[in-house]
């Protein structure tokens, strides 16, 4: 009989952990200790995923299926394309293969920002460090089927890391239209939020 009433609040207990769980970039990460291209390049993922992490804070259902045309997309497929490559932006340095096409489908909008927040950290931490010559091992690879084509870390800078700060921006002008904006103390310059 004691197990019937454990069991329920252990399930509770273990859903209100999962809610709680601190996601990365409520906060940028001390800075380095030197401008070594790793870290430079880090700081500039830990930059997208602060700004990432507040534009994507509070997103309620209005927010998510707002669009600015019809042409547009919608929050909710920014956010999809966002986490598509924040995973090409965490396999670079392994020179991982982006196998396409990708089914995210299912995920939600937990699931997406949970795992593009994630996705940032990782690669932020496989960055921090790294000297020029790692660079030359960094591969954005794209398979379709067995035929894989590989760039250099170059395109990943102007390409996916470029392309997610600009996303993030959209985000941001798009929830503020929906009439639900940012958080008005966040401070990109400092990475915090200011507490006047």
């Amino acid at each position: 009989m004691k197990i019937y009433i454990l069991l329920p609040i252990l399930i509770l207990t273990l859903q209100m952990q999962a809610q709680q769980e601190e996601l990365p970039y409520h906060e940028i990460p001390e800075y380095p200790d030197d401008y070594g291209p790793g870290n430079v390049v880090a700081r500039m993922i830990d930059g997208l995923g602060f700004r990432y992490y507040w534009a994507t804070e509070g997103l309620g259902q209005k927010d998510l299926d707002y669009k600015a045309s019809e042409e547009g997309r919608t929050i909710f497929e920014t956010l999809q394309h966002i986490y598509g490559m924040s995973e090409m932006i965490m396999n670079a340095p392994e020179s991982k293969p982006n196998v396409r096409p990708m089914d995210i489908s299912a995920l939600t909008y937990e699931d997406l920002r949970s795992g593009t927040l994630k996705n940032l950290h990782a690669a932020s931490q496989a960055m921090a460090g790294k000297s020029a010559a790692d660079f030359e091992n960094f591969k954005v690879i794209f398979q379709r089927g067995e035929k894989q084509t590989p760039f250099p870390y170059w395109n990943m800078i102007n390409g996916m890391l470029s392309d997610c700060i600009y996303h993030a921006g959209q985000i941001t002008l798009l929830r503020r239209a929906s009439g639900n904006p940012i958080n008005p103390n966040v401070s990109v310059f400092n990475g915090r939020l200011r507490t006047n």
